[in-house]
């Protein structure tokens, strides 16, 4: 039987009708899913292309103490550091648009046991005779020869300062480079310098122990220590110089600065072990204790105000390499390089008559 034409129109009407009704029925249908698909592509890509929240973590202590290691550790590690090009970062960034957080400028100075003219921070149940310990004799000999026996190296080479004086911490503001002219190789400079000034040989390692990767660094700064000795033999003391860090950008960054001779300059923070039964495999811990101390009444008897107190605690960070190790944080990341360098340069000194004594 044949269809009329109007009745094909209408069957062709009702069949298109039925197609687009299947057709919105289906979008609906799988619309969750392709909402869900883009959502998963889009978080893909984003993983990709975000950086981390930080450049590296740091076990803090209260300020006070201003410890940025692992006092547990024989060799403090960290998680690998972020290895963003600082520089290129910060001429990139529009400075206007930059939030900026507060620099609190402080001078530490009472905290912990009171010994003449210094404090003693003892985080151990080591009970401290500090005048007695000042008496006793250090655990190395100085003699009058130019031969290399004093170290300045950088376990942490890479941290480094403010460029620019201004009272503020831009948010964008990454306190690693690997230049050194702006990092605590250039403090160790200074140290260096005072040294020679003063007739003791002494080398520079400025080798970069923290930089691909932070964790680890004690390790490598380990070896290059022992590659220095093995080079110059008479070495005796080995100064382990790095930058604190203290506060945070939402409470404020913490600058530790005192002034001398009218000139600002950063403070100081000594640190010495302690190892109560052996584990950390420093012996010899209370010879460097001594050397510590008599540094820090040298440092505040010559340049008062100097020092914030010393830190005693648990911990070795490679002081057991000899009975003339110590780590000694200079200035924080709040600080400015030329305060830095000022220290540097004060802390040489101080050392250099430590030094001269027992020639």
């Amino acid at each position: 039987m044949k269809l009329s034409r109007s009745r094909k129109n209408i069957l062709v009407y009702i069949s298109s009708l039925c197609l687009v009704c299947l057709a919105v029925i289906s979008t609906f249908v799988r619309l969750p899913q392709i909402e869900g698909a883009e959502q998963k592509a889009i978080l893909a890509a984003a993983s990709l292309t975000m950086s981390d929240a930080g450049f590296y973590a740091e076990e803090k202590s209260d300020n006070t103490s201003g410890s940025t290691k692992n006092p547990s550790q024989t060799n403090a590690t960290a998680p690998p550091e972020q290895t963003t090009n600082a520089e290129t970062k910060t001429e990139q960034a529009d400075k206007s648009t930059l939030k900026k957080h507060n620099i609190i400028e402080t001078q530490y100075g009472a905290g912990g046991t009171q010994f003449e003219n210094f404090y003693v921070k003892n985080k151990t149940g080591y009970a401290l005779d500090i005048g007695k310990l000042l008496d006793e004799p250090l655990g190395f000999e100085i003699d009058s020869s130019r031969q290399v026996q004093v170290l300045v190296m950088h376990t942490h080479t890479c941290e480094s300062y403010m460029t620019d004086d201004n009272g503020y911490y831009d948010e964008d503001f990454y306190p690693r480079t690997e230049n050194k002219e702006k990092n605590v190789c250039s403090v160790g400079e200074q140290i260096v310098k005072q040294l020679k000034n003063s007739g003791i040989g002494a080398v520079h390692a400025t080798e970069i122990h923290d930089s691909p990767s932070y964790s680890g660094a004690y390790y490598r700064s380990y070896d290059t220590i022992e590659k220095y000795i093995k080079k110059y033999p008479n070495i005796k003391v080995v100064l382990d110089i790095h930058r604190d860090s203290i506060g945070t950008e939402e409470n404020g960054k913490i600058k530790p600065t005192f002034e001398y001779n009218g000139k600002k300059a950063a403070q100081i923070m000594i640190m010495a072990g302690y190892d109560s039964d052996g584990s950390l495999d420093f012996p010899d811990w209370n010879y460097n204790l001594r050397f510590a101390l008599r540094l820090q009444k040298t440092a505040e008897t010559m340049f008062p105000g100097m020092t914030r107190p010393l830190s005693f605690g648990n911990f070795v960070y490679n002081m057991n390499v000899n009975t003339g190790s110590l780590l000694i944080e200079v200035g924080t990341d709040a600080n400015s390089l030329d305060e830095a360098k000022y220290s540097g340069e004060l802390l040489g000194k101080a050392l250099a008559k430590v030094l001269q004594s027992e020639q």
